[in-house]
C-alpha cells in the first residue's frame, strides 16, 4: 500500500461521492412482525423519495403508491399489518388503502381533506382506530381526533375522542375491552407534557368516560402498551429521565429507575423503545449519556440485564415471542434493520440502509466529547476527524471545521455511520455534531436548558464546541463554518449574527423570522412550540424580534449559502427568502438554491446531490482549497473577484496597516473595518508605526494573501468606538505618513 501523500485539507480525493450517497441508499422505517413475516418501509431517493412497504425483501406497494402520512406534518405510523390485510396511508391523495393478497390496493377512506395515522386493528368490531386530522375546518387549525374507520365501506370515520389539540398511540387492551391513548394541548409539545387516559368500550363501539392514568403539563408520557396479561405500561419522565412504569391495582409503580432515557421525543407516530417478550419480560432500549443500549427487564424482580450489541444507536423496537426487531447503527455501520434472537442473543441483518461498502480507511468514527460551555455548564457533541488513507495533513496546517447543529431543536445527533458526514471528513474537513442544551438523551433538565433560551444556549454551545477543538489544535480557527437544517438552520443564521467564531454558514430550510412563525404558522404541530423556547406570544414579541436573524441581518458579515424546498410547509420558503432579501439589499455575500418538489427534508436524489456538491464548492471558495474534481458552480451574489475588491478598497479610501503585519484597517463609508491576520483582535495603538497603503504591492505577501483569502469570505468586523476615536486622532496628526514598500 502506498504511503499517504500530503495534500491541503479539503482537496483530498474521496470514493464517497454524491452518486454513492444517493444511488445505493434508502431510509428505513417502521419495522413490524406479522404472521411470521417481517415488514418495513423504505424511502428511496432513486424513486423521488417514494416510500415503499416491503415484506421479507419483496415490495408490497406498487408505484405510484407512497406509504406516507402527513399528520402533524412529520407523519409516522403510515401502515398497519393485519393477519390477511395491510392498511396504509397513500401520500398522493391522503387516503387509506387496504391491500390484500392478489388484489390491487382498495380505498377505505374517500377523497378529501382528511389525514390518518397511527392505526390500531379492532378485530372484534371490524374496524381500525386511528388518529385523524381534519383539514376541512376553515379559518383555524386542523382538528385532530381519535376516530374509527369501518373496513367494508369507504368512510371518513366516526369520532371516538375529541377536545384536545393532539392525540397519539391509541392502544387496545388484549381482550379488546379498553382503549388507552395519549393527548396533549398547546403550547406543550409531547416531550413537555402529555396525558395518558383509558376508557372502557361500549357494545356499540363508543367510549365510556375516560380516566386519567398519568401525566400532566409538566410530565411527558410516552408509548402506552398493554402487557399480555392486561396491565398498562408506559414511559414517564417524572423522575427527570424517561423510565418505564406500569399501573397495577390502581397504583403506579416504576419498573426502572435509572438516569437513562427509555423514551424518545415523539416527533413521529409509532416511535417505540420497548415491547413484551412475555408478561414476565420486556425487551427495551435505553440511552445513557447519548449511547443507546438494549436490555431485558424482568417485570417481577425489576432486574434489567443488558445484552451487549455492536450498536450505539437503536430505535423502532418491535417484539415477538423470542425475537426482537429494531433499527440499529454504529460509528462503523450505517443504519440497518436487525433481528435479534433472544435465546442465543445472535443478530441477523435483514436490510441495510446502504448497500455501499465504504473502505474503513476512508471512514471517521464518531468520538463523543464533553466540553465546557457558558454558565459553568458542560455540553456534548460527536467529533469526526478528517480521515483518508491516501492523504495526510501538510506540515503546520490544521483542518477546516464544520459545526453541525441538529434540527428539532428537541432532537439529538446520532453516532450511526452517515455517508454525508463521511463525505466531508474523507475530503479533509473535520466535523463536530453538537448536542447543544435542549437535546435529548441526557434527561429532562438538559432538555429544558433551551426553554426561554432558544437562539442563545444553542449558539453558545456550538461556539463552545468549536473553541474546544481549536484550543486542542484540532481545527483551524480561521476556517470554521456552522451548518444545520430546520431549527439547526435557525441556529446557523442566529450564530452568524452573534458570533465571531464562524467564518461561513450553510442553512437548510431554516427559520429567519420568529415573529412570522408565531403569528401565522400554518403547521399546527409546532404552532406554539416557541412559547416554551422563546416566551409567551404575543406578550413577549420583543424577544421574538430580538432573536430573529432577519432583524439582525446587518450583523451577518460571513458568507452564507441557503438551501430551501419550495413545497416546505414546516419552514416555508419565505423564512429563508426574507433573510436572502435582506442580505441582497446590503450587498452581503450569499448563495441561494431553491428546489421544486421538495419539502421539509430533501428526498430526491438529484436534490441531495446538487446540495452537497454546491456546499462543498462554497466551502472551497471560503476556506481557500481546490476540491478534487473541481468546484461545482454556485449562484454566489455580491462576491466580486478578491483582487479587484482589494484594489477597489485601496483606491476608494485610506488603508492603514500596522508595522507587525497583524491587521489592516480601511474606511468603509463613514466607518472603519478591520481585517486581522489572526483570529483574535489587536488593539489600535496610536503611538505605533502605521503606514498608508496606496497599492496592493505595499502589503507584505503574508498580509496580502490573508487579505485576499479573507475577502473571499468577507470576514470583517466593525471597529469599536474607542478605536474609531483613536484612528480619528491619529489621522489629524499621524506620526508618519506616505506609502512604504515592504520587502518580502
Amino acid at each position: 500500500m502506498a504511503s499517504p501523500r500530503p495534500a491541503p485539507f479539503g482537496s483530498w480525493t474521496s470514493p464517497i461521492t454524491t452518486a454513492l450517497i444517493v444511488g445505493e441508499t434508502v431510509v428505513l422505517g417502521q419495522p413490524s412482525f406479522c404472521a411470521g413475516k417481517i415488514l418495513w418501509t423504505e424511502s428511496r431517493p432513486s424513486e423521488g423519495g417514494r416510500s415503499v412497504l416491503v415484506r421479507s425483501g419483496a415490495d408490497l406497494t406498487p408505484a405510484p403508491f407512497n406509504v406516507r402520512t402527513r399528520v402533524n406534518e412529520y407523519g409516522g405510523g403510515a401502515y398497519l399489518a393485519g393477519p390477511d390485510t395491510v392498511w396504509f396511508s397513500h401520500d398522493g391523495d391522503r387516503r387509506v388503502y387496504a391491500l390484500s393478497p392478489g388484489q390491487p390496493p382498495r380505498p377505505v377512506t374517500p377523497a378529501g381533506k382528511m389525514r390518518f395515522a397511527d392505526f390500531e386493528f379492532d378485530a372484534a368490531r371490524g374496524r381500525l382506530i386511528c388518529v385523524r386530522e381534519d383539514h376541512n375546518v376553515t379559518g383555524t387549525q386542523a382538528e385532530t381526533t381519535l376516530a374509527s374507520l369501518p373496513l367494508v365501506t369507504e368512510s371518513e370515520g366516526t369520532v371516538l375522542v375529541r377536545g384536545s389539540d393532539f392525540y397519539s398511540t391509541p392502544r387496545l387492551s388484549p381482550d379488546g375491552s379498553r382503549l388507552a391513548w395519549l393527548s396533549w394541548n398547546h403550547p406543550n409539545m409531547p416531550w413537555d407534557g402529555t396525558e395518558l387516559r383509558v376508557a372502557e368500550i361500549r357494545p356499540d363501539g363508543s367510549l365510556c368516560e375516560a380516566r386519567l392514568v398519568a401525566g400532566g403539563p409538566e410530565e411527558s408520557i410516552y408509548q402506552p402498551e398493554w402487557s399480555p396479561d392486561g396491565l398498562l405500561h408506559f414511559v414517564s419522565d417524572r423522575s427527570g429521565f424517561w423510565n418505564i412504569f406500569r399501573e397495577r391495582d390502581g397504583r403506579i409503580e416504576a419498573l426502572t429507575d435509572r438516569q437513562a432515557e427509555f423514551g424518545r421525543p415523539q416527533w413521529n407516530f409509532c416511535s417505540t423503545t420497548y415491547g413484551f417478550d412475555s408478561a414476565q419480560r420486556i425487551v427495551c432500549l435505553f440511552c445513557e449519556r447519548g449511547v443507546w443500549r438494549l436490555g431485558l427487564l424482568d417485570t417481577g424482580t425489576k432486574r434489567l440485564d443488558e445484552i451487549v450489541l455492536p450498536y450505539s444507536e437503536m430505535k423502532s423496537l418491535r417484539t415477538a415471542p423470542g425475537r426482537a426487531l429494531f433499527l440499529a447503527g454504529s460509528p462503523g455501520e450505517p443504519e440497518a434493520l436487525v433481528l435479534l434472537d433472544l435465546a442465543s442473543r445472535r443478530t441477523e441483518v435483514i436490510r441495510r440502509s446502504s448497500a455501499s461498502a465504504a473502505d474503513a480507511g476512508y471512514l471517521s468514527p464518531a468520538v463523543p466529547i464533553e466540553f465546557p460551555t457558558a454558565r459553568g455548564l458542560t455540553a456534548h457533541a460527536l467529533y469526526y476527524a478528517p480521515r483518508n488513507r491516501d492523504f495526510s495533513a501538510p506540515a503546520g496546517q490544521l483542518p477546516p471545521l464544520l459545526v453541525d447543529c441538529h434540527g428539532g431543536p428537541t432532537s439529538a445527533a446520532t453516532s450511526t455511520l452517515d455517508l454525508e458526514t463521511q463525505f466531508w471528513t474523507s475530503r479533509g474537513l473535520a466535523v463536530v455534531d453538537v448536542n447543544y442544551g435542549g437535546s435529548t438523551g441526557y434527561g429532562r433538565a438538559y432538555r429544558e436548558r433551551l426553554n426561554g433560551q432558544w437562539g442563545i444556549v444553542d449558539v453558545e454551545d456550538c461556539e463552545a464546541a468549536a473553541r474546544h477543538l481549536v484550543e486542542r489544535g484540532l481545527a483551524d480557527p480561521k476556517r470554521v463554518a456552522i451548518r444545520g437544517g430546520s431549527a439547526g438552520g435557525y441556529t446557523t443564521m442566529r450564530a452568524l449574527t452573534r458570533s465571531r467564531v464562524f467564518c461561513a454558514g450553510a442553512s437548510y430550510y431554516g427559520i429567519g423570522d420568529l415573529e412570522v412563525l408565531a403569528d401565522d404558522y400554518g403547521h399546527k404541530f409546532e404552532w406554539k412550540y416557541s412559547v416554551r423556547l422563546v416566551g409567551p406570544w404575543p406578550e413577549r414579541r420583543d424577544l421574538y424580534r430580538e432573536r430573529s436573524p432577519v432583524h439582525e441581518a446587518d450583523r451577518i458579515v460571513a458568507p452564507v449559502i441557503f438551501f430551501q424546498g419550495l413545497d416546505d410547509v414546516v419552514c416555508p420558503p419565505c423564512q429563508t427568502e426574507i433573510v436572502v432579501d435582506a442580505l441582497r439589499k446590503r450587498g452581503a455575500p450569499f448563495a441561494y438554491l431553491a428546489f421544486e418538489k421538495e419539502g421539509h427534508g430533501f428526498r430526491r436524489a438529484e436534490t441531495i446531490r446538487r446540495a452537497l456538491e454546491a456546499e462543498l464548492s462554497f466551502y472551497s471558495r471560503v476556506f481557500g482549497f481546490e476540491p478534487a474534481g473541481g468546484a461545482a458552480p454556485i449562484p454566489f451574489e455580491n462576491v466580486p473577484e478578491t483582487k479587484a475588491l482589494l484594489e477597489e478598497i485601496i483606491s476608494s479610501g485610506r488603508i492603514l496597516r500596522d508595522g507587525s503585519d497583524r491587521f489592516v484597517l480601511w474606511r468603509a463609508g463613514t466607518g472603519w473595518l478591520r481585517l486581522t491576520v489572526e483570529e483574535r483582535d489587536f488593539p489600535f495603538n496610536s503611538s505605533a508605526t502605521y503606514r498608508t497603503v496606496t497599492s496592493a504591492e505595499n502589503l507584505s505577501p503574508v498580509l496580502a494573501s490573508e487579505c485576499v483569502r479573507r475577502l473571499a469570505g468577507i470576514r470583517l468586523a466593525e471597529v469599536d468606538e474607542e478605536t474609531l476615536a483613536a484612528i480619528a486622532s491619529w489621522l489629524e496628526k499621524p506620526p508618519n505618513s506616505g506609502p512604504i514598500h515592504v520587502d518580502p
